[in-house]
């Protein structure tokens, strides 16, 4: 009994790592998409936003948990409204 509850454990925390990858890769993929039509390069974006460059491109790859307060710069950098990079 023991053993199925262990396993039912690793597998309810295996999904939640797969769901957050999937978010942080959705969502660095949008990033990519509104930096390229507005076409900033990674550097210049970064820049913009007070952030480092090879940050930025760890989002992009879905790497990098980007906070709350960077999602607020890095619209703000882009002209976007918050919501317009989810």
């Amino acid at each position: 009994m023991l053993v199925i509850d262990c396993r039912a454990i690793v597998i309810i925390y295996l999904r939640s790592i797969y769901m957050a990858s999937t978010i942080r890769k959705s969502f660095g993929k949008r990033l990519r998409e509104l930096r390229k039509q507005k076409g900033f390069s990674q550097e210049a974006l970064a820049d913009k936003a007070s952030l480092h460059r090879t940050y930025i491109g760890a989002i992009e790859r879905g790497e990098q948990n980007i906070s709350l307060d960077n999602i607020g710069k890095v619209a703000k950098a882009l002209g976007v409204q918050i919501a317009d990079l989810f």
